[in-house]
């Protein structure tokens, strides 16, 4: 007795089913609405407007601090004995010396032996070895050490009085590069 009312249950979601999925043939209202909408006057699409030509710009301040990146924070290397500093003028220029500490980012390590490099990516995305005693920056900074997190190097720059003074710079690991 328990298995009559659930086939009896059974039977009469079947019928209503069933009762869905008959065909009926009465479209009336859908042919009425499309009627309506073909009788319609077709609407005016609105043209586009004009291109307006923007005439070239030159950017003439990529040699200068990027506005968005945080000041570097200058710490004097102070000399004993008054040691005069300049740039040496006779060596020959390395090629991450043409671009701005600011325009190059540390990538990433590699060691190969007991030396370390450091790999640093430039703007045009070439990505060039580093180690200590190497130059880069155009304030002709000089690779000190590389550690996991930074490339440490003493750059020689103006003092502003027609001298030269040493600063230390950090460039950091970029993050998610």
């Amino acid at each position: 007795m328990t298995s009559t009312p659930r086939v009896f249950l059974g039977f009469a979601m079947l019928l209503i089913a069933m009762a869905g999925c008959s065909p009926n043939t009465d479209f009336s209202d859908i042919e009425v609405f499309m009627d309506e909408v073909d009788s319609r006057s077709p609407g005016r699409i609105e043209p586009l407007p004009a291109i307006v030509t923007v005439p070239p710009f030159s950017y003439k301040a990529s040699n200068k601090r990027n506005p968005f990146e945080p000041p570097v924070l200058v710490k004097r290397v102070n000399r004993e004995g008054g040691r005069q500093v300049s740039p040496n003028r006779n060596r020959v220029k390395q090629f991450l010396e043409q671009f701005t500490i600011g325009q190059l980012a540390m990538v990433g390590t590699l060691a190969q032996g007991r030396a370390e490099y450091a790999l640093v990516r430039d703007v045009e995305g070439g990505v060039h070895r580093v180690q200590s005693g190497d130059y880069m920056g155009s304030d002709h900074g000089k690779v000190q050490g590389v550690t996991d997190s930074g490339i440490e190097l003493i750059e020689i720059v103006p003092d502003g009085t027609g001298g030269w003074v040493e600063r230390l710079r950090t460039l950091s690991l970029a993050g998610g590069a």
